[in-house]
């Protein structure tokens, strides 16, 4: 059963140097058309989901119009998030989440310092990202997001303090703390390589300073990087993390069903001509092993703060690495069940990839 749903808006008006998903700039003429093409996937699709995620890319960046079409034809979940910008909300942007639906929304501030802004080629100032909280807050989302980036290039520990200082003031139901990721080879590490270098050897101080900081202001630390006040946990992630199958709708999207992963490609014409002619989008499809997917279950559902139940999944468990673990204080084995003691969390990726075998 496809328990959640996916929609992929590509769009966005500048495409950040440490961005590395499938992103289109610009094409204001055929965002109309997209809408109306997922509207038709969607269709299709006929799924009854538990939530939806509508991500990019900016959705927001979508005319009100374009936006209430796109809502309107999504079927009803108990969770609905839309990820927006700062710059582009306003409270008939606001109005329109509302009436479709949307109870939760993912902003992305990413900073709220203007200097490490201007290195994530960010076009909201911080004004504008207490703005959109304040907009979005008066319209009635029920639940709300702020994206995080820390590990920035000419970031200092007083620049991630002054960060987090802010975001708490804003007093969102869910953070997502991220460390910065750019790829190699991309203008962004060209820019930045010697700075990513230095801040590399800060980001384990900056991820603690994180978790201390959101846990004294009284949020749990419930996934690697995202944290929630009580009843706020994204459920549309948890399902990623606990391995249930999920569709995802729209160019460059990925769904996994079952041991089929389909990962849609990434050009825009493509997909649109596929759409509107009746057909599937073109996309890569990959038939994993049961023991791949239960890999991925147990590197994906060791990230989380509640145990996770071996069931089907012992076999891929190394014991004698899960005794040395033990041992060091970085996990707990117990009643068929795994969970990273909070130290091994800190190091979650490098006691994740011992426990397997």
């Amino acid at each position: 059963m496809t328990r959640h749903l996916y929609v992929h808006v590509p769009f966005c008006a500048h495409r950040c140097g440490y961005c590395d998903f499938v992103t289109v700039t610009g094409r204001e003429d055929e965002r109309a058309r997209y809408v109306a093409a997922l509207a038709a996937e969607v269709e299709r699709a006929n799924v009854a989901p538990e939530t939806i995620f509508v991500g990019g890319g900016t959705p927001s960046i979508l005319a009100d119009r374009d936006l209430a079409r796109l809502l309107a034809a999504l079927p009803p979940a108990a969770e609905v998030t839309v990820e927006c910008n700062p710059e582009t909300v306003t409270p008939a942007k606001a109005q329109v989440l509302i009436e479709g639906g949307v109870t939760r929304v993912s902003l992305g501030a990413q900073s709220f310092r203007p200097h490490l802004l201007e290195v994530l080629e960010r076009r909201a100032r911080p004004e504008q990202i207490v703005a959109a909280v304040r907009v979005l807050r008066d319209a009635g989302i029920q639940s709300l997001n702020l994206d995080l980036i820390f590990g920035v290039p000419g970031q200092s520990g007083a620049d991630l303090r002054a960060d987090l200082d802010a975001l708490v003031a804003l007093g969102p139901d869910h953070v997502s703390a991220y460390e910065l990721e750019a790829k190699p080879g991309t203008r962004f590490t060209h820019r930045h390589g010697r700075e990513l270098e230095r801040q590399a050897e800060a980001m384990e101080d900056y991820y603690e300073e994180v978790v201390g900081a959101l846990r004294v202001a009284g949020y749990r630390w419930y996934e690697t990087a995202n944290f929630c006040r009580p009843g706020h946990e994204c459920h549309h992630n948890l399902g990623y993390w606990l391995g249930h199958d999920y569709l995802g709708i729209g160019v460059g999207a990925v769904s996994t069903l079952g041991l089929e992963r389909r990962k849609n490609r990434p050009g825009l014409r493509g997909y649109l001509e596929a759409v509107e002619a009746g057909r599937r989008p073109p996309a890569e499809v990959e038939v994993l092993t049961p023991s791949e997917r239960g890999v991925e279950r147990l590197m994906l559902g060791l990230r989380l703060d509640v145990p996770l139940e071996l069931n089907g999944l012992a076999a891929l468990v190394d014991d004698a690495a899960c005794e040395r673990l033990a041992d060091a204080g970085m996990l707990v084995r117990s009643d068929g069940a795994l969970a990273l003691t909070e130290r091994g969390r800190f190091l979650a990726n490098d006691v994740v990839a011992s426990v397997l075998r």
